[in-house]
């Protein structure tokens, strides 16, 4: 067997060394986003797959209600990776391609801003999504793994994570989004 201690150091390792190299600027023009999104009651929607469907979730429940909560300006956040109702209807009924731009076609207006997760940046329905988003006057941040794929040059603020390993990308994805919504309950 391995050496579980061995790959441990080595995991967080490549961790620390991914963190070390986040693309700071591009963080900051995040929350300023999320920022102005709320300050211009412009909803914000989040999506992913898999691993950064979660992620997606837990950015939503921490903007949605750690950042709000007891404040004066709360935040109109969605992950559309939770309606496990709607998103098998469309799934089934249309297309796995089409389960977060419907829902966007629902809710979302020009100004809003949307947030796609994908580490490989080629996910279908996050690409599908963001190309409503941009058509329909939305912001979009792209939170994308090294290689960046189709939604490094489509999303408004591409966020590249330099690792291109998935569990390294999805762990400083949510590292980028606990700084986004800490950011807005710490100060």
């Amino acid at each position: 067997m391995p050496d579980a201690r061995a790959f441990t150091e080595s995991y967080l390792r490549q961790v620390r060394q991914t963190l070390e190299n986040l693309p700071l600027d591009a963080v900051a023009r995040f929350i300023e986003w999320v920022a102005e999104a709320r300050d211009h009651d412009r909803a914000i929607f989040v999506a992913g797959n898999g691993g950064s469907a979660t992620t997606a979730s837990h950015f939503a429940t921490d903007v949605g209600k750690g950042a709000s909560l007891g404040k004066e300006r709360r935040f109109r956040i969605l992950s559309l990776t939770d309606n496990v109702g709607w998103i098998t209807a469309l799934g089934n009924d249309l297309s796995y391609e089409d389960v977060f731009v419907e829902q966007l076609a629902n809710y979302a207006r020009p100004g809003d801003l949307v947030v796609a997760i994908s580490v490989s940046g080629n996910s279908p329905n996050v690409v599908k999504a963001v190309e409503w988003a941009k058509a329909h006057g939305c912001r979009t941040v792209g939170l994308i793994g090294a290689r960046g794929g189709r939604l490094r040059d489509l999303v408004d603020l591409p966020i590249v994570v330099p690792a291109e390993h998935y569990g390294r990308a999805e762990d400083a994805h949510l590292v980028i989004t606990h700084i986004v919504g800490y950011f807005f309950m710490e100060t």
